[in-house]
């Protein structure tokens, strides 16, 4: 795997002849992945709203005016019972989100206890509780933690018009602090916030030459949602939208660079046609958040989902991941 992606090789995927790039992402995808599986995952919110952080896209931030009310800590009765349904619907990975700006200490029992639930039913475990200290990363890692995902959301350029209460580097210090703790590394981005092409360029980048590739790499159209400063800034602007083409162009790019890495095709998906979907699935996405909400937004529903991959040939993945492989046995 290579890790010294220079932008301007980035740029020059991005600038192919689009079928020339899917069939460059189509090879590099069938040479490390089984081809015709898409992993299946579920989200679940086991904290929501309250989130003193400023994101400019999440309506779960306390300046985000909406109607979401904040919640407390799920009780972890309810989150294995969820996890339970999201097992006997067909999914392999259950992924959990809490709306802070990083966990309290009070708060790892109960996390931890989640976590061991959903492992003993047999299924893949992923946390997202905003930043981590070691010792918590730590914690996480003994109670076998599969994945923690903290997504760098886009490039470094455009990071601070997004986010202003932490920055990059405490971004990539966390994604330190979980690969020192052997916990394997879910980060991606948001596309379509209103970033030009020179910074999916950097977003890619910035993924592609950290130290090891992220083992999970979930590439989201952004939702607006009307009361957070990007959705009252696009949401009535059909235009700033990220084209179809381009949302495809960067799953492959993702793909081409990280070619061992799950791209997962994540939120905006209920927007998406089924022709845009099957073409993220060529241009080498292999997984999908299925349920009908990721967090706080819309999904498309298990039924639909189904439905689409049955409409396209594609079954449920049942084995491990590449890299997850690489790392046991080498």
């Amino acid at each position: 795997m290579r890790t010294d992606w220079t932008r301007a090789e980035i740029a020059a995927l991005f600038d192919l002849p689009f079928d020339e790039l899917m069939f460059r992402a189509q090879t590099v995808h069938r040479a490390h992945h089984a081809a015709g599986e898409v992993q299946l995952c579920t989200l679940l919110s086991i904290k929501t709203g309250g989130c003193p952080e400023d994101c400019g896209y999440c309506n779960q931030s306390t300046s985000a005016d909406t109607e979401l009310k904040a919640s407390k800590l799920m009780d972890v009765r309810a989150v294995l019972q969820s996890a339970a349904q999201a097992r006997d619907a067909g999914s392999q990975r259950f992924c959990m989100g809490a709306a802070w700006r990083n966990p309290k200490d009070r708060d790892m029992p109960a996390i931890i206890e989640m976590v061991q639930g959903v492992r003993q039913m047999g299924m893949e475990t992923c946390m997202t509780l905003g930043m981590l200290e070691p010792h918590q990363a730590r914690q996480l890692a003994e109670a076998g933690l599969d994945y923690y995902n903290h997504n760098i959301d886009t490039s470094p350029e455009k990071y601070a018009e997004v986010i202003t209460t932490r920055t990059f580097e405490d971004r990539l210090d966390t994604l330190e602090n979980v690969r020192e703790a052997g916990i394997n590394v879910c980060c991606g981005g948001i596309v379509g916030m209103g970033e030009t092409r020179g910074d999916r360029v950097g977003f890619v980048h910035a993924l592609a030459t950290l130290p090891r590739h992220p083992e999970s790499v979930p590439v989201n159209a952004l939702v607006p949602v009307k009361g957070t400063v990007l959705g009252n800034m696009l949401a009535d602007t059909p235009l700033a939208a990220i084209d179809d083409i381009e949302f495809v162009r960067t799953v492959a790019v993702a793909r081409i660079t990280m070619p061992l890495s799950m791209v997962r095709l994540s939120a905006g998906r209920e927007s998406m046609s089924d022709a845009t979907q099957a073409l993220c699935f060529m241009a080498g996405a292999n997984s999908i958040f299925t349920g009908d909400k990721l967090l706080t937004t819309g999904n498309a529903g298990d039924d639909k989902d189904a439905a689409l991959l049955a409409k396209l040939g594609l079954v449920p993945m049942v084995g491990e991941e590449p890299m997850r492989k690489e790392k046991t046995c080498c």
